[in-house]
């Protein structure tokens, strides 16, 4: 399992739990559910996606050495 898979694991769950404090719900038309949670997911993994390329660049970056 390498270092990125595991800040994947990590990463979306976190951007899950943060993102579900906004609610959209109210600024989309009624009976809509679906589409909001859709994207929710999209946002999420696109959250999470930048979060794990940022703190992977840093770390081979730096001096901190990963295997």
């Amino acid at each position: 399992m390498t270092i990125k898979t595991i800040l994947y694991i990590i990463a979306v769950p976190l951007s899950i739990y943060a993102l579900d404090s906004i609610n959209l719900n109210n600024k989309f038309k009624k009976n809509h559910e679906l589409q909001v949670k859709i994207l929710y997911l999209m946002v999420s993994l696109a959250l999470s996606y930048l979060v794990v390329n940022f703190f992977y660049d840093f770390f081979v970056n730096s001096s901190i050495v990963i295997s």
